[in-house]
């Protein structure tokens, strides 16, 4: 984290960057039943990717991606372009902003460290059961069983959390960075998820109407480079298809 001042007042700031940030795929309604727009970070050697995976980067043109996601849209005017990078730009300085990601593993924990129990009396007659979280299958009203849902150790950690309402401080296309207010959940490095927050309003229509056509600017011919994209996935998949085997 680090910290930026507004006015006299400093502000703990997050650094979030966008890695190679591109759009992978567009859902439809017809299609899959529902509106979303598929975006990929960060980069993968293609010898860790699978065969199908690596047909699916193909027939778009891109090259395969570390991490996938989905951001579901209102209906087809929040669909982009396939192929087209996000910049920081996309957000705007002052808006809110949802980022959701994965905290950090502990490992397997205990009742206290998990769930804060207060533990058990440390004298008067209690021997080396300090910590334990006692019973937890009474014999009456559960009928002599663990409930679900039980408080009980276990593995503790790495699990989705969303913090709402960031406020976006600063953007910077040239180093990809995105500055939010505040902490967010998981260690240095963690691939999280930014977007409009829910609960506040969306930017302002100028800004939306500006982020789109500056995007479709710097990309002018993402529509033919998919279908380019497209006819050459089909050749190379029919060579592959007709090749002889080594055997």
């Amino acid at each position: 984290m680090t910290s930026v001042f507004v006015g006299k007042t400093r502000v703990p700031c997050t650094v979030l960057q966008l890695d190679q940030v591109q759009v992978v795929a567009n859902k439809t309604r017809e299609g899959h039943g529902y509106w979303a727009v598929q975006i990929g970070a960060g980069a993968r050697q293609g010898r860790n990717v699978t065969s199908p995976m690596l047909g699916y980067y193909e027939a778009k043109g891109i090259a395969p991606k570390a991490d996938l996601a989905e951001f579901k849209v209102l209906n087809e005017e929040g669909l982009l372009p396939v192929g087209v990078q996000i910049l920081p730009d996309w957000f705007q300085k002052g808006q809110y902003v949802d980022v959701r990601g994965k905290s950090r593993g502990q490992g397997f924990a205990g009742g206290m460290k998990r769930h804060g129990f207060s533990g058990q009396g440390a004298s008067h007659g209690n021997s080396k059961n300090h910590r334990t979280i006692g019973t937890t299958g009474p014999s009456q009203g559960s009928g002599s069983r663990v409930m679900p849902g039980k408080k009980m150790p276990g593995r503790m950690g790495n699990e989705w959390v969303t913090v709402q309402n960031l406020k976006v401080m600063m953007v910077d296309n040239e180093l990809g960075t995105v500055l939010v207010s505040g902490p967010i959940a998981g260690p240095k490095g963690r691939v999280v998820r930014i977007q409009d927050a829910k609960k506040r309003k969306a930017p302002a229509q100028p800004h939306r109407e500006k982020a789109l056509k500056e995007l479709n600017e710097r990309h002018p011919d993402a529509v033919e480079n998919l279908q380019a994209a497209r006819e050459k996935h089909l050749e190379m998949k029919e060579k592959r298809q007709t090749a002889p085997l080594d055997l």
